[in-house]
């Protein structure tokens, strides 16, 4: 009884990751097909830095982009990161992202300069790419360790170029907030070992 129960619980955090996250994607297609055919108006939702009305922008930037090249870019590893740290429970994952988009938007807003506007999910990518990487060393969970090394090897590269402040029309002040904001959410968000129970 105790395995067919496990089985149902693990299938349905699957359908339940990959719903939330198919959802989420298409939420971010659905605003930018939005924001061009009213002229790029949301665009102005974006962080301007140190002016005190933008601060109600922080979390609507994280889901408005510049252009679909902009949210084509950030799909992908958007489903992937996202659907991975899902599966650690849904209520779980949607703290993990709070903390990352509003630590990464006061982030932005504070140290990004001054007469910018940023915007997109690349913050949360960041975030969930930290988030991912040591979590599974938090807790000391060997699925998660191997899921760690996993991102590292797909995205690490490309994670570590979007750290790089050369780079024109990127903002790796969001990038790196977004990161150490992911790795602050492993800690904060940790789950303790359920005891086992003896079986009869």
């Amino acid at each position: 009884m105790s395995g067919s129960r496990t089985e149902w619980s693990r299938g349905d955090r699957v359908g339940s990751a990959v719903r939330l996250m198919a959802g989420w994607v298409a939420l971010l297609w659905l605003l930018e097909v939005v924001d061009v055919a009213a002229g790029h108006a949301l665009d102005d939702h974006g962080i301007v830095p140190r002016v005190p009305s933008e601060l109600v922008d922080i979390v609507p930037a994280a889901f408005l982009h510049f252009g679909f090249a902009h949210v084509a870019a950030n799909s992908v590893p958007l489903l992937v990161l996202g659907f991975l740290a899902a599966l650690g429970g849904i209520r779980r994952f949607l703290g993990v992202c709070a903390l990352i988009v509003v630590a990464d938007g006061l982030g932005v807003w504070l140290i990004s300069p001054a007469h910018t506007n940023t915007a997109g999910a690349s913050g949360l990518i960041f975030g969930l790419f930290g988030f991912l990487l040591v979590s599974g060393f938090v807790e000391r969970r060997p699925l998660g360790v191997l899921a760690g090394v996993s991102v590292a090897a797909a995205w690490g590269g490309s994670i570590v170029a979007g750290l790089a402040p050369t780079q024109s029309g990127v903002s790796w002040q969001g990038h790196l907030i977004g990161l150490a904001a992911g790795v602050a959410a492993a800690f904060v968000f940790r789950r303790t070992p359920e005891p086992r129970r003896p079986t009869a």
